[in-house]
């Protein structure tokens, strides 16, 4: 999926620097071998977001900048990333397939 304005190798050296992989298996990115969240090696052709989301560029980006407002009761945090952050990231996810 396309990320307007995103760029995918920003994304994954953002992922890389705000640890995600503390919390998820990520391929590709050093050391992340996380398994408290889920692994994100097929992010890019699922359907949902954590389980009910619709996984769309948008909805990716909201939901990486704060998604305790997506989904409440969720563990992941929300890290204070700017929306440019986000977009870049979400188009890294979108990689993952």
């Amino acid at each position: 999926m396309r990320v307007d304005g995103g760029d995918a190798a920003a994304g994954k050296r953002l992922v890389a620097h705000y640890q995600c992989g503390a919390c998820h298996a990520i391929p590709g990115i050093p050391g992340a071998t996380g398994d408290a969240g889920p692994a994100l090696d097929t992010m890019g052709r699922l359907s949902y977001i954590a389980g009910g989301i619709p996984n769309n560029p948008a909805q990716m980006i909201a939901f990486l900048r704060d998604p305790p407002a997506l989904k409440p009761g969720t563990s992941m945090p929300a890290l204070g990333l700017t929306e440019q952050e986000a977009r870049h990231m979400a188009a890294y996810l979108y990689t993952l397939r």
